[in-house]
C-alpha cells in the first residue's frame, strides 16, 4: 500500500472477522489433538449457525439428539438442521 491508502484491500469472506468466529479460532488453538480441534469446531460451527437463525442451541441440540436416538430417518436429516428446526410446543 502506498502512503496515499489508495490501494484497494482484499474483501473479507462473509463473518471472517465476526469476534464469535474469531473466538472459535483462538480457542481451537487450545484443544490439544487435531481431532479434538475438528470436534470442537464442528460444535462451534453449529452452536454458531444456531445463533444466526434465532434458535436455542441447548435446546436445539437436546431436541435433535434425541430425535436421533428415537429413530429419526438419516433420509430426512435436513429436517434437523437448525434453520429448519421448529420446536415442539
Amino acid at each position: 500500500m502506498d502512503a496515499s491508502g489508495s490501494e484497494l484491500s482484499p474483501l473479507a469472506r462473509h463473518g471472517q472477522n465476526e469476534w464469535e468466529i474469531a473466538l472459535n479460532r483462538k480457542n481451537a488453538l487450545f484443544a490439544g489433538h487435531d481431532a479434538g480441534a475438528e470436534n470442537w469446531a464442528i460444535i462451534a460451527s453449529l452452536i454458531e449457525t444456531c445463533k444466526m437463525n434465532g434458535v436455542n442451541p441447548h435446546t436445539w441440540l437436546a431436541a435433535t439428539l434425541t430425535a436421533i436416538v428415537q429413530g429419526h430417518k438419516q433420509s430426512k436429516i435436513d429436517d434437523l438442521l437448525p434453520w429448519n428446526y421448529a420446536p415442539k410446543v
